[in-house]
């Protein structure tokens, strides 16, 4: 028979490495759809760019605030001296400004090291430039696995898809766009959480202003991502930066 300092010592031994096990970390959650009823975030992607105050105007006129999720180094640098008025711009106007990630990679792609780097880059260009630290993200094309969904977890943010695509970014005609957000709005869902694109001529020129018509007449009032989840927009907020040499791509 095993003596009870045997058992003991076996039980102890057994309780270590129980307790030594990696735990589950934890995952970010992922949102696809507004949750305030009657609301529609109008959210675009891929700034700033040259729409910038064109987007931010056209909503302001209509009494509507929309989400920019932006990129650091996509279609141009965000320390570039142009690209920082406009991110000032959008946030002086009410908009809410939320992270693209740094350089638009497929996040699925990437290590670890990476996706820190790729998120905590942009993350800081917006506490410089306009004193927020993000609480969303969204990932570009919408690619996202347990390992982003851990480090957006690590980094006090959501993950954030949508449930309605304009189709500007694949080529959608002005019409197709326009289309789309008939057969959207049509069935009167209880919220909608669109995506567009900052960088898309029509989209700011064409698509947009009708969209807002429609989904106004609709009876929506037409909201940042953050009003239409009943959240927080940022984690936290202070003082802007003042640009020096550190500020670059």
């Amino acid at each position: 028979m095993l003596s009870q300092i045997t058992v003991l010592s076996a039980l102890i031994s057994l309780s270590s490495v129980i307790l030594a096990a990696p735990q589950p970390r934890a995952l970010a959650e992922v949102v696809t759809t507004c949750t305030t009823p009657n609301t529609v975030a109008l959210t675009f992607d891929d700034g700033p760019w040259i729409y910038a105050y064109e987007i931010s105007d056209v909503l302001k006129a209509a009494g509507a605030n929309g989400t920019f999720f932006y990129n650091g180094n996509n279609y141009a640098c965000i320390y570039d001296d142009e690209e920082i008025k406009r991110v000032k711009h959008v946030f002086a106007n009410g908009h809410q400004v939320a992270s693209h990630t740094w350089s638009h990679d497929d996040l699925t792609t990437l290590t670890f090291d990476q996706l820190h780097d790729e998120m905590w880059r942009v993350e800081q260009a917006l506490e410089r430039i306009v004193g927020v630290a993000p609480a969303f993200m969204r990932p570009p094309f919408g690619n996202y696995n347990n390992l982003v969904r851990e480090v957006a977890a690590a980094r006090g943010q959501e993950v954030v898809i949508w449930d309605f695509d304009s189709g500007d970014s694949v080529g959608a005609t002005v019409q197709k766009s326009k289309q789309e957000y008939d057969a959207a709005i049509k069935p009167h869902p209880k919220t909608i959480l669109t995506l567009n694109h900052e960088t898309i001529e029509t989209t700011a020129r064409q698509v947009l202003p009708y969209a807002i018509s429609q989904l106004q007449a609709a009876g929506y009032r037409l909201v940042t991502l953050a009003e239409c989840l009943g959240k927080q927009p940022y984690q936290w907020t202070t003082a802007p930066g003042v640009k020096d040499a550190s500020w670059k791509c």
